[in-house]
């Protein structure tokens, strides 16, 4: 009686829990739906620990187009920032896809206002968003590894057979056979096959095992696709179908999966029936036999798996996309349009920046002191273009430009591993952008400080050419620099702006606001008296800086 009453608590106990968990589990997806809701447009901050932005390239790095942005581009307006303010997807493949996204400007129109289309749905349909991103949630995070990796680190297996498997399942059927003409040899066939089978079983088992998390990961994001098949999918129909139709191949790789997938699979974890299909897989290797199965349907199939990855990663980037758009309220749908115009742009990165706007009919030339505003208005205005074509918005009040190809030339630094010095460096990253300039496609370039690595006779006389060329290309360049002359030599080419400071009771005031015409103050010796250096030091350096723009010479400036 006490054995069946200890049996009876011990049962409810059970039930108990299993409630418990039930509960627990509805609690828990209804706090996180409630927050898919509650979060929308609200910029979560994320953790990246080391190695972290190696992973979302993956997919990036596997579908390189013939146009992208290259590394000099991607570095100088430090769009890695950019994209960690933007990534907000549910998943790894959604991070893949936008970081591809921004590496990747579209020259498409049509393209481009089919993510408009998608960004507004998503936008103006709460339900639909969110069951869509509670189905691609399912998907997860993959760690340290990109989704491509998963796929990638199962070529390093080979090619693997399941005939030496068959094979002994043959000769286990013919020891069963001998026994009944000769018991004795029957068993010592049917002994022999189940010794080497057991034996060989855990070699194989240890070179399959680390690869079973590539599966386990495909099997998460199939999974995902089931789900998100099931929705209401009238906007975005063509990743439906594109996932419908891949799916479709790949489910062979899912059938019978579980023999291979168990938890309780050579777990220990002393359950009867675990213990029972543990000795037929080690009997019979039915699970090496699976795992060999289902990594030929993988490389098989690869192409369909790309597709659902592309299609779902598109969708929960775009809701990414539209969630940024929706918590900020300096956010614009930019248009298409002969020239660039863009009005009360900012720099997305930076908090309270100072709105500035422009016309560019031709190029343009920014003049003025240090740290006046020059280069940031140029990342501003790059940034601006790289959103505008990739994710279809701008932090601007308006954005409308053709669209370019865009390349940058601004914070590059010596190559001390190839040998090469500013200089070296600088020109051949300028000349990539001539070379761009001659493919016949809009280029929009940003240059800062042109050929700063040289002296300045041969530094304005080379500018002049490189820019003038820029020009006579239809390249839309926006160029700063120090050196006051190129606004008078380039007048024809391009238009001037600049920036400027004022001196106010010994402390430098900026208003960082673009300016009309060439900059007609120079301050920067001044502003060596206002940071604290001897008054006899910048009183001598602007006597020498009067002299030689009087006499147009260093020969008669007396620096002693």
């Amino acid at each position: 009686m006490e054995y069946l009453v200890f049996a009876g608590a011990l049962l409810l106990f059970l039930i108990i829990m299993l409630i418990k968990g039930v509960i627990d589990a509805r609690n828990e997806k209804k706090r996180f739906i409630k927050s898919l809701y509650d979060d929308f447009g609200k910029l979560r901050k994320k953790e990246y620990p080391p190695g972290k932005m190696d992973t979302v390239t993956g997919y990036f790095k596997r579908h390189l187009p013939d146009y992208y942005l290259d590394d000099i581009t991607w570095n100088d307006l430090d769009m890695d920032d950019i994209f960690k303010k933007l990534n907000h997807p549910y998943s790894s493949a959604g991070e893949e896809y936008l970081y591809y996204l921004l590496r990747t400007p579209s020259l498409d129109e049509d393209e481009l206002q089919k993510r408009e289309k998608y960004i507004r749905y998503f936008s103006e349909n709460n339900d639909e968003r969110v069951n869509l991103l509670y189905a691609i949630s399912k998907i997860g995070f993959s760690g340290k590894y990109s989704i491509h990796d998963y796929i990638d680190n199962l070529d390093i297996l080979g090619e693997r057979k399941n005939y030496l498997h068959y094979l002994t399942w043959l000769l286990l059927a013919i020891g069963i056979g001998v026994c009944f003409a000769n018991p004795g040899i029957g068993a010592v066939v049917i002994a022999s096959v189940i010794i080497y089978n057991f034996t060989s079983y855990f070699r194989e088992k240890k070179e399959i095992d680390p690869y079973i998390t590539s599966f386990s990961y495909i099997m998460r994001i199939l999974g995902a696709a089931d789900a998100v098949e099931k929705l209401p999918h009238d906007v975005w129909n063509d990743e439906w179908k594109v996932i419908n139709t891949a799916k479709k191949q790949l489910g062979r790789f899912r059938r019978g999966s579980y023999i291979l997938m168990s938890s309780g699979r050579m777990s220990g974890s002393g359950s009867p029936l675990d213990m029972i299909f543990d000795y037929l897989r080690m009997m019979l290797h039915i699970d090496l036999i699976k795992f060999n199965n289902m990594l030929a349907e993988v490389r098989k199939h690869t192409k369909e798996f790309d597709e659902i990855v592309s299609a779902i990663g598109f969708l929960d980037a775009i809701i990414a996309v539209s969630a940024f758009r929706a918590g900020r309220e300096d956010a614009c749908v930019p248009d298409v349009a002969d020239k660039l115009s863009v009005t009360d742009a900012v720099h997305p990165l930076i908090e309270g920046a100072v709105p500035n706007g422009i016309d560019a009919s031709k190029g343009v030339l920014l003049t003025g002191s240090n740290a006046s505003g020059k280069s940031t208005f140029l990342k501003t205005v790059a940034i601006n273009a790289i959103l505008s074509q990739t994710i279809h918005t701008a932090t601007a009040k308006s954005y409308a430009a053709p669209l370019y190809r865009i390349a940058t030339s601004m914070a590059l630094k010596d190559n001390l591993f190839e040998n090469e010095s500013y200089y070296i460096v600088e020109i051949k990253s300028i000349k990539r952008i001539l070379d761009m300039a001659k493919e016949g496609i809009p280029v929009l370039c940003f240059v800062d400080e042109v050929l700063r690595g040289t002296n300045t006779v041969e530094r304005i006389s080379a500018s002049t050419q490189i820019l003038k060329d820029l020009a006579k290309h239809d390249v839309t360049c926006f160029a700063a620099t120090h050196d006051i002359e190129l606004a008078d030599l380039l007048a024809k080419y391009y238009d001037n702006y600049h920036f400027e400071e004022e001196i106010v009771d010994g402390d430098v005031k900026f208003s960082y606001m673009i300016k009309d015409g060439k900059a007609t103050t120079r301050n920067d010796i001044k502003l060596l008296e206002v940071m604290g250096y001897d008054a006899s030091l910048v009183k001598s350096a602007e006597e020498m800086s009067k002299a030689f723009l009087e006499n147009g010479t260093w020969d008669k400036v007396s620096y002693e």
